[in-house]
């Protein structure tokens, strides 16, 4: 699973591989937001964690089905 975060003001976006599954994802940033947390804190599969600040996250795109549209060589 691949998540794409955007920030308002910012031309990039943060791509993240985080553990669990999407409602996951979801959950926990639906409950940060209604919470009022200052920052949304996002921790992929190797340990990272990327805070954002909640007044400035754009978007939140949870792709569950990345290994589709990998390009690569060799058998499938």
């Amino acid at each position: 699973m691949e998540i794409r975060i955007g920030v308002i003001y910012t031309p990039k976006e943060l791509t993240l591989e985080p553990a669990g599954t999407p409602d996951d994802v979801v959950k926990m940033v639906e409950k940060a937001l209604k919470d009022g947390a200052a920052m949304i804190w996002f921790e992929d599969v190797k340990g990272h964690k990327v805070g954002v600040p909640a007044d400035k996250l754009g978007y939140v795109e949870v792709d569950a089905d990345e290994a589709a549209k990998r390009v690569g060589f060799g058998s499938s």
